[in-house]
């Protein structure tokens, strides 16, 4: 059930590369919160240069620094993945991010917001979710 959103800077990506990033990002998500392979939403904004303000420096470590190419992933999901499963899920978009399309990991910024079943409909007016859990 997970809701992807990626802002980044104008120009930063073109069309196959918000592709790659779609990819990689999925299939970290199909690993490490193993969600199913059609469980896929996905949107990309990109944003004027200006609209972006950071310090380049914070909680980096090792003399990291971000650049004009930060991506911001913000993945919406359901409640339940262990702190272990979201530190891997980080590490492999970050990853694929940097040997993919060549973005840093210092410039691969992550946000995770949990809902619950309930908040979720994916059409038609209906909580599928909660039906589905309603079955069992």
């Amino acid at each position: 059930m997970p809701l992807v959103h990626v802002y980044y800077r104008e120009g930063l990506l073109h069309q196959e590369e918000v592709k790659e990033v779609s990819a990689c990002i999925h299939h970290a998500l199909i690993e490490h919160f193993n969600i199913p392979e059609n469980d896929y939403f996905h949107m990309y904004f990109p944003c004027p240069s200006h609209s972006f303000l950071y310090d380049p420096y914070y909680l980096l470590q090792d003399g990291a620094k971000r650049t004009d190419n930060i991506m911001h992933v913000s993945i919406t999901c359901g409640p339940g993945r262990t702190v272990t499963q979201k530190t891997k899920l980080y590490q492999a978009i970050s990853e694929a991010c940097r040997r993919h399309v060549h973005i840093s990991a210092a410039d691969v910024f992550i946000t995770l917001i949990e809902t619950p079943a309930e908040n979720w409909s994916f059409g038609q007016g209906r909580a599928q979710l909660v039906e589905e859990e309603k079955k069992l």
